[in-house]
C-alpha cells in the first residue's frame, strides 16, 4: 500500500450540532486550501446526528503529519466544545515519526493496521 488511509470516528455532543457542523466545515476549509499531500478528506454524519466518522487518504506519513500541522487549531477547537470520543485507525506503513506523534497526542486511542494482503 503506498498512500495511508484513516479512519476517525467521534460523537457529537447533545445540542452542539450545529457547531459541529460549522466546525467541520472549517477543518474542510484549511484542509482544501493547505494541504498539498491529502488525496481524501471525507466527513459523514449519522442519520440521527450523533456521531460522525471521517475517511481520509494521503499521500504518505508525511501528508498526514502536513494535514494534522493545518488544521490543529481547528480540530482541537472542535474537541474543545462539539465532539468526544475521538478514535482514529491508521491503514498502511506509517512512519516512526507519525506512530510516535499519533500516540503523544492520542495516547490509546489510535489503532495501526499494516497491509497485508489484497487486490
Amino acid at each position: 500500500m503506498d498512500h495511508l488511509e484513516v479512519s476517525a470516528r467521534m460523537s457529537v455532543r447533545q445540542g452542539q450540532l450545529e457547531g459541529f457542523k460549522k466546525q467541520a466545515a472549517e477543518c474542510i476549509r484549511e484542509t482544501r486550501e493547505k494541504d498539498t499531500q491529502t488525496l481524501r478528506y471525507d466527513w459523514y454524519l449519522s442519520s440521527d446526528g450523533t456521531a460522525c466518522e471521517i475517511r481520509e487518504a494521503y499521500v504518505n506519513s508525511a501528508g498526514l503529519i502536513e494535514h494534522r500541522a493545518h488544521v490543529g487549531d481547528a480540530l482541537n477547537k472542535l474537541f474543545s466544545e462539539f465532539a468526544d470520543d475521538h478514535v482514529v485507525t491508521v491503514y498502511g506503513d506509517a512512519s516512526p515519526q507519525l506512530v510516535d506523534l499519533a500516540n503523544a497526542q492520542m495516547a490509546g486511542r489510535v489503532k495501526w493496521y499494516s497491509f497485508l494482503e489484497g487486490l
